[in-house]
């Protein structure tokens, strides 16, 4: 084996760590620095920073986070179906429509709970 065999091995890791580090040394030196207190204050998940590091969150922005990402991942699932609609025929189409209903149900449960109102 020779080293010309790495050669684009080697190119790949060089032009993968300029994409990654470039944009980071140029937002740095070419960016604006203008501190204040407002941008240098700690932010924490939408509340305003106050008390200790180990104060309790309110479970409903959880539930909504939780929620979102459940739903959100169930919608990602339709991509590759709708790719492959013709090739599924109507047995795959039946079986998303399931699915779907699935979902529609479980989105009005949550919904008639109260589970997405935020107070």
């Amino acid at each position: 084996m020779s080293l010309e065999q790495y050669l684009p091995v080697l190119l790949f890791l060089l032009v993968g760590f300029a994409v990654g580090v470039l944009p980071l040394l140029l937002g740095y030196v070419l960016g604006p620095n203008r501190p204040d207190p407002e941008k240098n204050s700690p932010y924490e998940c939408g509340f305003e920073a106050f008390d200790d590091a180990r104060m309790k969150f309110d479970v409903r922005y959880y539930l909504i986070a939780i929620l979102f990402i459940l739903f959100d991942l169930e919608i990602a699932f339709l991509f590759p179906w709708a790719v492959s609609l013709q090739d599924v025929g109507i047995t795959g189409f039946v079986a998303v429509v399931v699915f779907l209903a699935i979902l529609v149900v479980g989105f009005a449960y949550e919904w008639k709970k109260g589970a997405l109102d935020w107070e």
